[in-house]
């Protein structure tokens, strides 16, 4: 027998609390849908769909996308830095720190 519903999950994540709620929604529910029957909006008010980059297992997806069985619904959060620019400063930083080390190290011996 073919249910009429598919499961699929709706997950949002900051530092301190993360949540992943399991639902039941009719075949043909798209991304958006998933999200405000899930409730999530009302436990983490701080989203805003119309910022918040939404995906489905890592990748993002658009707001009207079907979903389909076992899907998860990713809410992201907004990048606090851009990654390749904390990397290069990463990366500056330990460059400096390794030349520095070597200069100590030459002045002991």
């Amino acid at each position: 027998m073919v249910s009429d519903t598919i499961s699929v999950e709706v997950a949002y994540a900051r530092p301190d609390e993360q949540r992943i709620i399991a639902l039941e929604v009719p075949q043909g529910t798209r991304v958006i849908e998933a999200v405000e029957k899930s409730g999530i909006l009302k436990l983490f008010p701080e989203i805003d769909l119309e910022k918040n980059k939404l995906g489905i297992f890592g990748k993002l997806t658009k707001a009207d996308t079907v979903l389909q069985p076992g899907d998860r619904v990713e809410i992201y959060r907004q990048l606090i830095a851009d990654p390749k620019e904390a990397r290069k400063k990463r990366a500056a930083e330990g460059k400096v720190m390794k030349k520095g080390a070597r200069e100590a190290n030459a002045r002991k011996g």
